[in-house]
């Protein structure tokens, strides 16, 4: 088969002292999470770009510092392998991992029904669990230098399955809101916020209305006024319903499609309610910094405002650890 490759190859070659076996490990780990192929013992192989030249300098660094050494070639084969035969080899590494990923998104495709049919909270799992799917579909083609056949397949079963996804999500609850009709408004909560209400602020300028204003009142002596939405507070339109925290409630009203949001809803519900329900070991180090932020600042604005910093690095943190 001809490929029409005309480039040259980035070659490493390294010797790795057989203690300790971790670093063997982590070098190993290193060059299948770039696509490196392994040729011979110790000698891998990419098709040369400024990617790859500046993965496989970042590997040799990590080898010398480990106490081993090496070197980088670019270089191109004149005999013992062709370029093709190169290319079907980075095409089979590929082929494994195209084949795991349909295996997966067939079986998940074949538990969609039942999880359609259970609580709102199994729903948000499994569609974190497509997600996820998605990710690593994402990663494998970022390494898939040769477009492997199996490809088109794992794209074409997780399309399936995210659109299947949406279909099912779409017939969900009828009291899914339109956004807009919310943007523009006060959202008033009680004094004295801790991680449930700054849970919910970040929220609220995160995925509703990031010019929202919030006013901080006393409960007994409060008088709701026009445009304006309260929120974990007595009568309040978003408040704590059965075992569910505010910010859980609000994510199931408003529907909002977004899986990295419920480890967070998790943590929050477990701060918040104090029953230990999910038990994520994120929980304490959050807990910790919002103690720290309520001793700290007096003014419930500034809580606000750098709390949310907190809730926007975990989700940053769990859209790409899932």
């Amino acid at each position: 088969m001809d490929h029409s490759y005309t480039s040259a190859w980035i070659v490493l070659i390294h010797q790795i002292p057989p203690e300790p076996n971790a670093l063997r490990v982590k070098i190993w780990r290193r060059l299948q999470q770039v696509g490196a192929l392994a040729i011979k013992q110790a000698v891998y192989v990419l098709p040369s770009s400024e990617q790859a030249r500046e993965d496989m300098n970042w590997i040799l660094n990590e080898i010398i510092e480990g106490g081993g050494n090496g070197w980088i070639l670019e270089a191109r084969f004149v005999a013992g392998i062709t370029d093709d035969q190169l290319i079907e080899q980075f095409q089979e590494a590929r082929k494994g991992d195209y084949e795991k990923l349909i295996r997966e998104a067939n079986s998940l495709l074949s538990d969609l029904p039942s999880a359609a049919e259970s609580n709102d909270q199994t729903f948000l799992k499994f569609s974190s669990r497509v997600s996820r799917l998605q990710r690593r579909f994402n990663q494998v083609v970022a390494i898939d230098f040769f477009q492997a056949p199996q490809r088109w397949e794992a794209r074409a079963a997780i399309k399936n399955l995210t659109e299947k996804l949406r279909h099912e999500s779409a017939g969900g609850p009828s009291f899914k809101v339109d956004l807009d009709t919310l943007r523009g408004k006060v959202w008033v909560t009680r004094k004295n916020v801790f991680v449930d209400r700054i849970a919910c602020g970040w929220l609220i300028r995160r995925f509703i209305d990031s010019e929202a204003t919030f006013r901080f009142v006393d409960s007994e002596t409060y008088h709701p006024e026009s445009g304006e939405i309260r929120f974990d507070m007595f009568e309040g339109e978003f408040t704590h319903q059965g075992n569910r925290c505010t910010f859980e409630v609000m994510i199931r009203y408003l529907r909002l499609e977004n899986p990295e949001l419920i480890p967070i809803a998790e943590i929050v519900h477990d701060l918040d309610l104090k029953d230990g329900k999910y038990g994520r070991p994120e929980t304490e180090g959050l807990g910790a910094l919002i103690t720290g932020l309520q001793r700290s600042l007096p003014a419930d604005e500034d809580r606000m405002e750098k709390g949310a910093r907190f809730f926007e690095v975990l989700h940053r943190y769990f859209s790409e650890h899932g």
